[in-house]
């Protein structure tokens, strides 16, 4: 994907980068709802469900800061594509009914994750416009989002269709991930960092640990995993809780905060390159606050809509602000490794957000689910409050 220099965010490499990061997103999000109704089905409790979610984002923290290193000195489409095989590849191991296979899958679903995102990232980073980044993010985070319109609600179908079941979900979003492994071959554009013209030779050694992480970009990652802490809670857990209470129809829940994030993301994203990084993310905090309040009380479909609405405004603004934030201040010859770290954030946070959630609700039930989640959310909050000084810098420290 070739560097931007001018106004024009629509090439021909980013509309290819946009679709294949939708078919990603969409084996993603068939398994959103169908992963905790597949281990309660199996027999699994809501802590095992907050398990296995962990394994994945685990195993995609853990690898992508040289992932992202080796995105700069190889390809970055390369690493786009082969991150989206292992999703696909990895997910047949669902087949078998056994948590254990589902506990390994879901490790090397986290790595494919850490390369689908790193190399998407790095790629947006090279070719998103100077002054229209806010907008840009925002586009390519609503083709991802563009996968939550639909997905959830049409595994839930599938789930409950006479000739449907795990199995059919399961061989669809394979098939999806390999779909945009395929995609992900036909982009064009710089294949390395400019800094880096070759891979390390064999006796080079490893590369030190601060040639992994990008310094610049850590108020933004951490930015990132506090507005991301709370969405298990809002998503996989809250399947669980509605069934509890007896509330059908959430598959409308998915597709209300799904053409949320489509259709806010790329206008937000436009405005916090308007009014500046500092209010859109206080605006994203506070709209993610409403709808947790409204899930909360929620005792019906419509409320919950209204809530998942909010939530899901709140998350697109917060998204497209602090990823412009991460492109602004990202070293230019290190892009992999600085998208690379600021991805990390959202596996890391949906990873402990699972646990904490799984645990409270194993603990207290679905009520004190959602206090916890607000309690998260006042400790994000105050991170935003303490960095608030840095939050509209444009240019990398040096």
């Amino acid at each position: 994907m070739k560097g931007n220099d001018s106004e024009t965010i629509w090439t021909r490499s980013f509309v290819l980068l946009c679709l294949a990061q939708f078919l990603s997103y969409a084996h993603h999000t068939l398994l959103t709802p169908t992963l905790p109704l597949y281990v309660t089905h199996l027999g699994g409790t809501p802590f095992l469900v907050g398990i296995i979610l962990a394994v994945f984002c685990a195993t995609s923290v853990v690898v992508r800061p040289t992932i992202g290193y080796w995105a700069d000195a190889w390809s970055y489409a390369g690493i786009l594509s082969l991150g989206s095989l292992l999703l696909g590849l990895s997910v047949l191991l669902y087949l078998l009914p056994l948590a254990a296979a589902l506990i390994v899958s879901n490790a090397f679903r986290g790595i494919g994750w850490a390369g689908l995102n790193t190399g998407g990232y790095s790629l947006l980073a090279v070719g998103a416009p100077d002054k229209r980044r806010g907008e840009a993010s925002g586009y390519y985070s609503s083709f991802q989002s563009c996968a939550h319109v639909l997905f959830p609600a049409v595994a839930l179908w599938l789930l409950k269709a006479s000739w449907g079941g795990f199995q059919i979900v399961i061989l669809l979003s394979a098939a999806l991930a390999l779909a945009g492994s395929a995609l992900a071959l036909l982009l064009k554009g710089p294949q390395r960092a400019p800094a880096l013209a070759r891979p390390p030779a064999a006796g080079e050694g490893r590369p030190k640990v601060s040639a992994l992480v990008d310094r610049n970009v850590l108020v933004a990652a951490a930015l990132l995993l506090c507005i991301y802490l709370t969405l298990p809670a809002t998503t996989s857990f809250l399947v669980l809780y509605a069934e509890e209470i007896g509330v059908g129809g959430m598959g409308w829940y998915f597709v209300a905060s799904g053409v949320t994030h489509v259709l806010a993301r790329p206008l937000l994203g436009r405005l916090s390159d308007r009014i500046g990084r500092g209010y859109s993310i206080s605006t994203a905090f506070f709209l993610e606050l409403a709808g947790l309040i409204l899930l909360l009380v929620a005792a019906d479909l419509t409320v919950f809509v209204a809530g998942g609405v909010l939530y899901a405004a709140g998350t697109a603004l917060g998204t497209s602000s602090t990823m412009a934030m991460a492109i602004a201040v990202a070293e230019p010859e290190r892009r992999g490794v600085a998208m690379a770290t600021f991805s990390t954030a959202y596996p890391l946070s949906v990873g402990l957000g699972a646990i904490l959630t799984g645990a409270v609700v194993e603990i207290a039930g679905f009520t004190w689910m959602f206090m916890s989640a607000i309690l998260m959310w006042v400790a994000g909050f105050a991170v935003m409050v303490l960095y608030w000084s840095t939050l509209n810098r444009t240019s990398p420290v040096t």
